[in-house]
């Protein structure tokens, strides 16, 4: 039963600790999201943590596995140079647990 217990929490962490795989576009029109880089943390809709492997890849939670080819990624993004021009404010943080949304209405966009 313990076993059982254990092996449900690892199935259920494993599903949640994953992230989104993005490519970032050269040309906004190719975009699914406009994205804008800002200084601050507190000025961020989304907290980002880039990855290192894409078999971490597969929620929308913040952590991103940056493909190197447009066809393997879910969502193409394009930075923007200006904070009005974007759909999503992020700002990347060092930390993987950092990572996450802080405006919940702009979920939706990274669906």
């Amino acid at each position: 039963m313990k076993n059982l217990f254990l092996l449900l929490i690892f199935i259920i962490s494993s599903l949640v600790a994953h992230s989104q795989k993005v490519f970032s576009v050269d040309y906004e029109s190719r975009a699914d999201v406009k994205v804008f880089v800002v200084k601050y943390e507190s000025q961020a809709d989304l907290l980002v943590y880039k990855l290192s492997y894409e078999s971490q890849a597969g929620e929308n939670n913040g952590k991103w596995f940056f493909t190197q080819y447009e066809s393997q990624a879910k969502k193409k993004i394009y930075f923007v140079d200006y904070e009005s021009r974007a759909d999503l404010k992020i700002f990347f943080v060092e930390y993987e647990s950092r990572a996450g949304w802080k405006n919940n209405a702009k979920k939706h966009l990274m669906y």
